[in-house]
């Protein structure tokens, strides 16, 4: 219960707080060894041979607070100047007891948060340049103060090199993160485009398939049979008709809100199905194919997209048929179990070479890719006795069966 509590808003500490936290502990210790014993030593080294503070070794104290407190103000809009002050403080500090003490390895933590926030957050140039100047700070401070140990002075340096190891190391994940979106991103899109596509394609190139075989018998028919004509530009009409509702609908979808009014979008009306195949087989009757349709199974509500799925491939499957294998007639066996649905589309008739592969293939690959999608099996082919087999099956996801 205590850690829901707190996580949060430990998130929410931006890092100039975590920085100045950091000042206010490495430096509440010698401050409270300064106002019991007396002694100007920060972090009592020996250095300070036991000496009074004075007034202005606490104005020193106080200058390198507002530094530090100020430094961790900056870090998130001015880094650069922020770690410069937050590298100033304990130098002030020091400094104000005009003693040359040692500037120890704690001293310098607020400095080196800052150094991997800014490797984290910001560019390289950013990062190489803070990292000069906490290196230079400590390098002069060595070079100044001969008596500053070893041990302190790789400690220092070790610190300075750990929050740059960090930084870095969080920097190339942010990176690689965002590498991973974008190509996520751009894989959606991707797929996107690519069911847009065969959207298009099944539903265009199967009315126009039937507007052209209509048109052709309206014109042969015109002036003999003007009755049998009027039939056939009806069934023009009707298909020019559903095929315009159906764009507007994907076009609804694709619609952004907002780019030309703030009015809500009307309801979307839901995708074709399996129930369409007898206005199918009605429309494509009209254009001089039969198309007898056997169900086996139980008929029952499907998944949209397996529902969907199955209707384009027998679209595009009689389309095909309409278009390429001269005969009049085609059969199509829908399969309906609990764990699948399975299609078949077959004809008798006799293709040329182009067209056995289902004219420039753009369908067969189509039904290929959503089948594939779905992680069902799929199937195209010349059949032995003559004419052309369209097989697919599509698994139905366990939770909606």
């Amino acid at each position: 219960m205590y850690a829901t509590l707190t996580l949060p808003l430990l998130k929410r500490v931006p890092p100039g707080g975590w920085t100045a936290l950091a000042w206010l502990v490495v430096s509440l210790y010698p401050t409270l060894l300064v106002g019991q014993h007396g002694t100007a030593g920060w972090f009592d080294d020996g250095s300070t041979q036991g000496l009074p503070a004075t007034g202005g070794d606490w104005a020193m104290l106080s200058l390198a607070g507002l530094a530090a407190l100020a430094g961790s103000a900056l870090l998130g809009r001015r880094p650069l100047a922020g770690i410069a002050l937050l590298i100033a403080a304990p130098v002030i500090a020091n400094g104000g007891w005009n003693l040359g003490s040692q500037l120890t390895p704690l001293q310098f933590l607020p400095a080196d948060i800052a150094l991997g926030v800014i490797t984290a957050t910001r560019s390289r140039r950013a990062s190489r340049i803070a990292a000069a100047m906490l290196a230079c700070t400590l390098l002069l401070h060595v070079v100044m103060v001969p008596s500053t140990g070893t041990a302190d002075a790789q400690g220092a340096v070790l610190l300075a090199v750990i929050a740059w190891l960090i930084g870095r190391s969080t920097h190339q994940s942010r990176v690689h993160a965002e590498q991973l979106g974008a190509q996520a991103a751009a894989r959606a899109v991707t797929a996107e485009r690519l069911r847009i596509a065969r959207e298009l394609h099944d539903m265009v190139a199967h009315t126009i398939g039937v507007i052209a075989l209509q048109a052709g018998a309206a014109r042969r028919v015109i002036d003999t049979q003007p009755t049998r004509a009027r039939d056939a530009l009806g069934e023009i009409e009707t298909a020019s008709r559903e095929t315009l509702s159906g764009l507007r609908r994907m076009l609804g979808a694709l619609r952004r809100p907002g780019d030309d009014t703030d009015a809500e979008p009307a309801p979307l009306e839901p995708g074709p199905g399996l129930s369409n195949v007898d206005r199918l087989a009605e429309s494509t009757a009209a254009a001089g194919v039969t198309i007898d349709v056997q169900w086996h199974g139980a008929q029952r509500r499907l998944p949209p997209d397996v529902d969907m799925s199955a209707f384009r491939i027998i679209q595009e499957a009689v389309t095909n048929v309409v278009r390429h294998a001269n005969t009049k007639s085609c059969k199509v066996s829908i399969d309906c179990q609990d764990t699948e649905v399975s299609v078949e589309i077959s004809d008798s008739g006799h293709r040329s070479a182009h067209s056995a592969a289902g004219g420039s293939g753009l369908g067969l690959l189509g039904m290929r890719e959503r089948v594939d999608l779905l992680g069902g099996d799929f199937s195209a082919g010349p059949l032995p006795q003559g004419g052309f087999r369209v097989a697919a099956r599509l698994p139905v996801p366990a939770g909606v069966r």
